[in-house]
């Protein structure tokens, strides 16, 4: 996620969206609906499961400071987490519902000993390789450079815009053959695989339950329990 600096005070200075009839807001900032967590829950966890599935590296321990900067907000509505991922990687996750002007900037950064990736959501037919010591590359949706699961979940040809949507209609499309090859009593197309299961949820919840416990707890270091 992107960096970014938010104020250092709670202020009334924000405009509480939840107190103008914003449906959205409303339930996404009242814990009898939303649940433990706003912004964490929210958005958050769309950064977290993005970072364990193209890693494939799950978070063992986080240290989280979660703020509510709108004055009487339940929920937190700002965070940023320090990662510590299986295998020795580190990571951070910064998610804010009060970053005046951002859309969604929804985006990941990987860096190895060789070599760094970067991709954003809202520019998402393009992928950022940067090998050590060469020149950047950009490798692009249903071109060279990309594997059978990236040609598997492309929909239209190159050159065409796609995205948010086609993401969603190929989720459906390879639930779709998980279910009829069950029907059918044969395997499902090994790609097909590559979608959120229900344990990825669970993974989701300890994820938030955990970034709660570390803020209230100081900040602290806190393992994720499994």
């Amino acid at each position: 996620m992107p960096s970014r600096i938010a104020p250092e005070t709670p202020s009334d200075g924000y405009e509480p969206l939840e107190n103008r009839a914003n449906k959205q807001a409303a339930w996404r900032t009242d814990p009898a609906r939303a649940g433990l967590s706003g912004c964490v829950g929210d958005i958050g966890t769309h950064a977290q499961n993005l970072l364990e599935f193209v890693t494939d590296c799950q978070i063992e321990a986080l240290c989280a400071d979660l703020s509510s900067f709108v004055t009487g907000r339940r929920l937190d509505d700002d965070a940023n987490i320090l990662l510590r991922l299986r295998g020795g990687a580190r990571g951070t996750l910064v998610c804010s519902q009060v970053a005046c002007g951002e859309e969604n900037r929804l985006s990941i950064r990987v860096y190895g000993s060789q070599a760094g990736l970067e991709w954003h959501q809202e520019n998402p037919n393009e992928l950022g390789f940067a090998p050590l010591g060469q020149p950047k590359q950009v490798i692009r949706r249903a071109s060279a450079g990309t594997g059978p699961a990236a040609a598997h979940a492309t929909r239209i040809p190159s050159g065409h815009p796609e995205g948010y949507l086609e993401a969603f209609a190929q989720l459906y499309n390879d639930l779709a053959e998980q279910i009829i090859s069950r029907r059918e009593k044969r395997t499902p197309d090994p790609l097909s695989l590559l979608v959120p299961t229900v344990e990825d949820g669970v993974e989701g919840v300890r994820f938030i339950k955990t970034a709660i416990e570390s803020s209230r707890n100081g900040s602290a270091w806190t393992t994720i329990s499994r």
